[in-house]
């Protein structure tokens, strides 16, 4: 990168950390409903188009999808650009602060974690007694739960990211399997270790688990022992909603993203169909519980998915800067039909219905 480049990115960053810390995307909406667990579900690379393209290229309907009656949009920039990576905008949607691309947990002036961080929304989850957990298609390590559960300059970091993970006090962390885990660190820090779903369904509560399963998980339906998003869900739920003072899961459907990159219609459709199952199991979940709040976002839509001569066609192999779906249920006074907002007022919010209204929190060295 020039020095020009370096250095548009950092006044860039400037201005966007003082754009955060001082409010300048208007008046921040203080005035809602508590709820004792949060399930936070984020579709990675899900653009308005990559669920109108399964709908049309499928001829199905998206139960899970319309069953949601309070839609909004959420804008995805990065500190450093217009156009966000997963580690940027799951950064924005974990902690309520911008980062620059690369950047998993931290502040844009202080990559290296140096003096501070941003206290991610599992850490408070747990600082309010509550348990917490992240699951994902993706890699333990990789950018997304990375983001609810690390804090490093470099998404890359993946040997540090796994040991912060493990480190750490969530109940529970599952994906697919990085080179970075070991069962013996696991067992060091009170994981047990879960490599299918036969393992995972065997999993009493009271216990911790890391989980590193086969990328066969995205499927839409069970595939070669592994469980699918749904089944891991169910999962942890059931492991999570027993302590008193509630809960917070992080949810990602990381292959929605993997297979737009590669311009694989087919394989986006199915791993969004997948997400839509888990949603409706989540709606039907935080109904009876009566006391869920339900968020649904993406971090950026990938692939520039447009409508034209009669089909829903791709146009980019990369991220976009366009909005994104944001569903919610389970908090009447969370948004306004209609309303758009940036990906840091939603973590914002989320972090409001769990009572904590002085949320971003930073947390000092």
């Amino acid at each position: 990168m020039s020095f020009f480049s370096s250095l548009i990115a950092f006044v860039t960053a400037m201005f966007m950390a003082f754009f955060n810390l001082f409010g300048l995307c208007g008046e921040p909406k203080t005035d809602i409903s508590q709820c004792k667990n949060v399930i936070f579900l984020i579709g990675d690379g899900m653009g308005f188009n990559s669920i109108e393209k399964t709908k049309f290229d499928c001829n199905v309907t998206l139960d899970g999808f319309d069953a949601f009656t309070v839609r909004g949009e959420s804008r995805t920039c990065s500190s450093s650009s217009p156009i966000t990576d997963s580690a940027a905008g799951g950064t924005a949607l974990a902690t309520a602060n911008k980062t620059t691309n690369g950047g998993i947990g931290v502040y844009p002036y202080d990559m290296l974690n140096v003096s501070s961080h941003p206290m991610n929304l599992t850490e408070l989850a747990i600082s309010q007694g509550k348990l917490a957990g992240v699951i994902t298609t993706d890699k333990t390590s990789g950018a997304t739960p990375a983001s609810f559960s690390a804090h490093t300059r470099n998404r890359g970091d993946e040997e540090k990211i796994t040991s912060q993970q493990l480190s750490g006090e969530l109940t529970l962390c599952w994906g697919t399997a990085t080179k970075s885990f070991t069962t013996e660190s696991a067992q060091a820090n009170g994981f047990v270790t879960i490599t299918d779903k036969a393992s995972m369904d065997a999993l009493e509560e009271g216990g911790r688990s890391f989980g590193q399963f086969t990328e066969d998980v995205w499927r839409n339906y069970e595939n070669k022992g592994m469980p699918t998003l749904t089944q891991m869900t169910e999962k942890a739920i059931d492991l999570l909603d027993d302590d008193e003072d509630g809960f917070f899961l992080m949810v990602e459907a990381a292959h929605i993203d993997k297979n737009n990159h590669s311009n694989n219609g087919e394989g986006m459709t199915d791993a969004l169909q997948s997400f839509d199952k888990t949603l409706s199991y989540v709606l039907d979940y935080a109904e009876k519980d009566g006391n869920t709040l339900v968020v649904v976002t993406a971090d950026h839509e990938t692939g520039g998915i447009t409508f034209k001569n009669g089909e829903y066609k791709y146009t980019s192999t990369g991220h976009t800067g366009v909005n994104v779906p944001l569903l919610v249920y389970g908090c009447d006074d969370f948004m306004d039909n209609g309303e758009v907002m940036e990906n840091t007022e939603v973590s914002r919010r989320v972090a409001c219905a769990m009572g904590e209204k002085n949320f971003p929190i930073k947390v000092k060295n």
